[in-house]
């Protein structure tokens, strides 16, 4: 068979993957103890696409050929499926272990907008675990040895899935967009089919909570939108090279994932896509995210462990990350630790990032009710421009709106005069330092909105130089230090304290306010 002379069937040995592993001192160097991210090992055998009857030019679904070439190399022991230049057209791929999908330069992997060849899936969402969705594009689950490299493009047409709000687009955009028709929740919410705006009807947060039937679940079908490329329980993982574009709701989201190395991607969303995160890392350890870009519709580079009961009983927290050499374009966050972190989430750096025109730089959030504890997080030598609210934000008072969200709409929360009990569903952020922070142009300087019952604790900025339009306010924050720090606003004092205790300020430049 033709297929068959493109295997090399006899090299049979493992070897890792082109991945540049860091060097040793990246890791005698990290703030904290770190195994070395263990790579995928992948068998030197081949097989291409069109061998298997893929259609190159995108007229026919390549999504048989997808599944009997992985099948292929899988029965072997693994391999590389090499999809060549060309539009393949294709529903879900599911991969295996010991296979690498390599998308070769000139190569678009395009998924169906055809809502039928995704069938629902028991999954985790939003924080929730044992929800529902659409199954993804991409997807693996408890496999070890799975790499996505290349120089090609893999495309979600999240356009398909996703509602749109009219105030986010121009209106040729809005035009173009529903004339697929669809129906309205507003005049100025656009919804891509009936069963859409039925599901978000239902939904707390972008999850059906209270759906318990078959019939019940498949009435929402389509608004439950997947995640491009979900990786659950899956290790030594690889993603080289890249570009993941246009999910239908986040864009990547490895989950209870160890060893994940994610090299030299480009992640891209519309600004306008709804939940387009860039990627979402839950409950995952030993990760490495490494001179990579993003430029999406919702939060960049996100750290996740569940929400609420759900992430508490899970109690896997991520830790052992670093994110190193990556640049923000846009979205509600640069960095972003949260929501969903009742898990708890240690032992993070970020390091030498840049962050232009996002929302916010550095935000982190919760709300109470999470629980979780947010410790041992390092970012250092970071610089940000064009920032439309904070460059550095704590929210403990967060509702699911953007930063500029709740800017727009007047309605930032804080704290009330009734002070709740400490418990297991109180969220705690503590020892977390900021060093080598350069920020031009942002509203706010920084904001700490604690809740008194559980202060922020243990921040420590440094060398940090920012210029906003007013300066920064720490509320609810224990054990503050500020440590050649210049805040320089356009109006107002550079820096106003509140109900705070243990702030030291001795190294701060600028007029304070208590």
């Amino acid at each position: 068979m033709k297929r068959l002379t493109t295997l090399l069937l006899s090299a049979l040995t493992l070897t890792t993957t082109a991945a540049q592993t860091p060097c040793d001192d990246f890791y005698d160097n990290l703030p904290f103890d770190m195994p070395q991210v263990v790579l995928p090992a992948i068998p030197e055998r081949e097989a291409t696409l069109a061998d298997f009857g893929g259609d190159p030019s995108g007229a026919r679904l390549s999504t048989e050929a997808f599944a009997a070439a992985i099948g292929h190399l899988a029965a072997l022991g693994g391999g590389t499926l090499r999809v060549p230049a060309g539009v393949w057209h294709t529903g879900p791929i599911v991969l295996r272990s010991n296979i690498r999908l390599e998308v070769e330069q000139g190569a678009i992997i395009l998924f169906s907008a055809d809502k039928s060849l995704y069938p629902l899936v028991e999954t985790s969402f939003e924080g929730y675990d044992n929800t529902r969705r659409c199954q993804s594009p991409i997807s693996a689950r408890g496999a070890h040895n799975i790499a996505i490299t290349g120089q090609g493009v893999i495309d979600g047409n999240g356009e398909y899935w996703r509602p749109l709000k009219r105030e986010k687009v121009n209106e040729s955009t809005w035009r173009r967009i529903t004339a697929r028709g669809g129906c309205y929740k507003r005049p100025t919410y656009w919804f891509p089919s009936e069963q859409a705006l039925r599901g978000d009807a239902v939904a707390d947060m972008n999850v059906p909570r209270t759906l318990t039937t078959d019939e019940e679940w498949a009435a929402v079908k389509d608004f439950l939108r997947p995640v491009m490329v979900s990786l659950i329980d899956c290790e030594n993982i690889l993603l080289q090279g890249v570009v993941f574009q246009n999910s239908p709701a986040w864009n990547i989201h490895p989950l209870l994932c160890r060893n994940l190395t994610v090299e030299d991607v480009t992640v891209r969303n519309p600004s306008y896509a709804q939940n387009g995160d860039g990627i979402d890392i839950e409950s995952c350890r030993n990760v490495v995210v490494r001179n990579s870009r993003f430029d999406v519709g919702d939060d960049g580079i996100c750290i996740k462990s569940g929400k609420d009961e759900d992430g508490r009983r899970r109690g896997v927290p991520t830790e052992n990350v670093v994110v190193e050499g990556c640049t923000v374009f846009r979205g509600h966050g640069g960095f972003v630790v949260g929501s969903e972190m009742s898990g708890g989430v240690r032992n993070v750096l970020v390091r030498r990032c840049n962050f232009v025109s996002t929302d916010v730089g550095l935000r982190f959030k919760s709300r109470r009710g999470r629980g979780g504890v947010v410790e041992n997080i390092y970012v250092y030598d970071t610089s940000m421009s064009d920032i439309a609210t904070e460059p550095l934000l704590f929210d403990l008072f967060y509702g699911g709106k953007s930063a500029v969200e709740v800017l727009e709409s007047g309605s930032e929360e804080r704290a009330a005069a009734t002070v709740p009990p400490v418990d297991e569903t109180t969220p705690a952020f503590r020892n977390i330092e900021i060093r080598g922070l350069n920020c031009l142009g942002a509203r706010r300087a920084m904001f700490f909105n604690g809740i008194p019952e559980m202060p922020i604790e243990g921040i420590r900025i440094r060398d940090t130089r920012i210029r906003a339009t007013r300066g920064g306010e720490i509320r609810h924050a224990c054990r503050v230090v500020l440590d050649n720090v210049e805040i320089v606003p356009e109006q107002g004092p550079a820096l106003t304290v509140s109900e705070c205790r243990k702030i030291n300020l001795q190294g701060f430049t600028g007029e304070v306010v208590r």
